[in-house]
C-alpha cells in the first residue's frame, strides 16, 4: 500500500497548540487519513472505482456497526509536554505506544502547572474525585494560587541544590511535585484515538485533561474528516440503551402518556438509574 499524504495533515504538521500555562501539542507524524481507512475496508475485493460520497457512506457503515480494523490503519504521532498529574491519568490509555523524558538522563525545566484563577473549585459533594461548579471567594483562590507558586518554587530551587551537591538526577528530582511538566511522543491509531477522545471529552473528565484532550479533538478533526465526523455521530454524541431503558422508548414512541415518576413504577428503574436514563434524553 502506498504511503497516502493527507493535506489537512500537512497543514497542521509540526503546528503548535498551546494547552494550559506552559503545554502544547503537536502533530509530528501521522499515516494515511480517510483515504486509508477506505482503502484497507475495501482491500478484500480491490479499491476500484469510487467516489467521495461512497467513501463517506463506507466510513460511516464501519463506524456505526463497530467495525474497528481499518481506523487501526490510520495512526497519529503526538508530541505533548503536559503536567505529570495529567500524564498519570492519561498513561491509563494502555492502546497507544509512548516515550516519555527521563528525568534520570535530563535535568527537569523550572517549569510548572498554575491554575487560572476561574479554575479553583471547592470539592464536589456529590463527585468524589473532582470539583464543584460552586464559585470561592477571589481571595481564598489567589491564596491558592501563592501557595502553590511558592511551593513549586521552593521545590525547584531544593532539586538544583542537590543536583549542584553531585547527587544523581534520579534522587535530586525525587521531591518534585505533580504539577512539574514532562514530555512525551505518543503514537496511536485512529481507532484507540476515538476511544480515548470519547472518555477524556466527557464532560467529568478532569478539566486540565479535557483541554488536551480537545486540542487532539481539533487536529484529528482536520486529518481525518470524514471519520471524525462519523465518530462524532455514532459514537462522541451518540447514546446507549440498556434493554429496560429500550422498552421504555418504546412505550414513548407508541404514544404511551408517562411521566418521569411513572417510568420508575413501571419499569422498576432505581431511582439512580431513572435519573441516568432520563439524563440521556434530556428529560428534567
Amino acid at each position: 500500500m502506498s504511503h497516502i499524504i493527507t493535506p489537512g495533515a500537512e497543514e497542521v504538521l509540526n503546528k503548535e497548540f498551546p494547552v494550559l500555562n506552559r503545554g502544547f501539542v503537536r502533530l509530528v507524524d501521522y499515516m494515511g487519513g480517510d483515504d486509508r481507512v477506505v482503502a484497507a475496508a475495501r482491500v478484500s475485493y480491490g479499491a476500484g472505482t469510487t467516489t467521495k460520497r461512497r467513501d463517506k457512506i463506507l466510513i460511516e457503515y464501519l463506524m456505526e456497526n463497530r467495525h474497528t480494523s481499518p481506523f487501526e490503519q490510520v495512526e497519529l504521532v503526538f508530541h505533548v509536554k503536559l503536567p505529570i498529574f495529567v500524564a498519570r491519568q492519561w498513561i491509563r490509555h494502555r492502546t497507544a505506544s509512548l516515550n516519555e523524558l527521563s528525568g534520570r538522563y535530563s535535568k527537569l525545566e523550572d517549569e510548572f502547572f498554575v491554575p487560572q484563577l476561574e479554575d479553583i473549585r471547592p470539592q464536589s459533594k456529590k463527585n468524589h474525585q473532582a470539583r464543584s461548579d460552586e464559585i470561592l471567594d477571589p481571595k481564598i483562590c489567589q491564596f491558592v494560587i501563592d501557595k502553590l507558586t511558592r511551593g513549586q518554587d521552593l521545590s525547584y530551587q531544593d532539586y538544583e541544590t542537590i543536583l549542584g551537591k553531585g547527587v544523581a538526577r534520579e534522587i535530586s528530582r525525587t521531591n518534585l511535585p505533580l504539577s512539574i511538566y514532562t514530555q512525551w511522543y505518543w503514537k496511536i491509531d485512529l481507532h484507540n484515538l476515538f476511544h480515548f477522545l470519547k472518555l477524556r471529552l466527557e464532560i467529568h473528565a478532569q478539566q486540565e485533561f479535557r483541554r488536551y484532550a480537545e486540542i487532539i479533538a481539533r487536529i484529528a478533526k482536520i486529518v481525518v474528516p470524514i471519520s471524525f465526523k462519523a465518530f462524532e455521530e455514532y459514537q462522541l454524541y451518540a447514546k446507549t440503551f440498556s434493554r429496560r431503558e429500550i422498552d421504555i422508548l418504546t412505550m414513548l414512541l407508541v404514544g404511551m402518556n408517562i411521566t418521569k415518576e411513572d417510568i420508575g413504577q413501571k419499569t422498576l428503574l432505581s431511582k439512580e438509574r431513572l435519573n441516568i436514563f432520563c439524563e440521556k434524553l434530556n428529560i428534567k
